[in-house]
């Protein structure tokens, strides 16, 4: 037998074979894992939506995903659904911390945010406007004009408060849709006003990802918010 059709134990033995296996694996996932957190980091980042105050734009239990150049390269407007850190304690802190494995996996985008306190509300008025409840017929108005909100859960009203505000620069006013469950801009006026600082929002809700069955996009409802004049005019 030659030199040239002999197996090398070194080149073609089973170790070798095996060692050049778990070699690759590695490497994927490696690739998978720094695109994650590149993905996470720039584009997109999973979050968890543990309460009812979005009912039933986002349900109990539904996983979304964020576009984090929002704000940033594209602009907020008045009906996106936004996640932003609570800077300003509205949430009681957390009763446990996130295990080592989960942080990890947050940190890399696999899981939603661990160990970090956030909100999911939907923008009702930006810097300049005043957003007043109720109109006479029970509506909510921007800068004089009313609104309807298809988005309210079925049976609410659209504020069971009454309320006069101006969102300053660098703010926003929230709310949630099932306004009888969402302590949101409303329940929080000896903080801050109840607006939210721009810059605590980490992005724009966009896509449902789980359950599979609840899987699409999430609605900013512009049309709602169309005829609403530009503040001071």
């Amino acid at each position: 037998m030659s030199a040239e059709s002999a197996e090398s134990p070194q080149q073609g033995g089973p170790l070798y074979k095996l060692w050049r296996f778990i070699r690759e694996i590695v490497i994927i996932v490696a690739i998978a894992l720094v695109l994650s957190f590149v993905i996470k980091t720039f584009f997109f980042r999973a979050y968890y939506i543990p309460s009812g105050s979005m009912e039933n734009t986002l349900q109990i239990n539904d996983r979304i995903f964020a576009n984090l150049m929002v704000p940033g390269p594209f602009e907020l407007e008045r009906g996106d659904v936004v996640v932003f850190r609570d800077d300003l304690d509205w949430l009681p802190p957390l009763e446990s911390q996130p295990t080592a494995v989960e942080s990890a996996l947050s940190f890399v985008g696999i899981l939603p945010a661990a160990g970090e306190q956030y909100l999911v509300k939907r923008i009702i008025g930006t810097a300049g406007d005043t957003v007043e409840c109720c109109t006479v017929d029970g509506k909510l108005s921007i800068n004089g004009t009313p609104i309807d909100e298809p988005y309210i859960y079925p049976g609410n009203t659209p504020s069971d408060m009454a309320f006069t505000v101006t969102v300053p620069e660098g703010k926003l006013w929230v709310m949630g849709d099932h306004r009888a469950e969402s302590a949101d801009s409303r329940f929080h006026p000896d903080v801050q006003g109840g607006f939210v600082d721009l810059d605590s929002v980490q992005g724009k809700a966009s896509v449902i990802s789980w359950p599979l069955s609840r899987w699409g996009t999430i609605d900013s409802h512009e049309e709602v918010f169309a005829s609403v004049p530009v503040p001071g005019n």
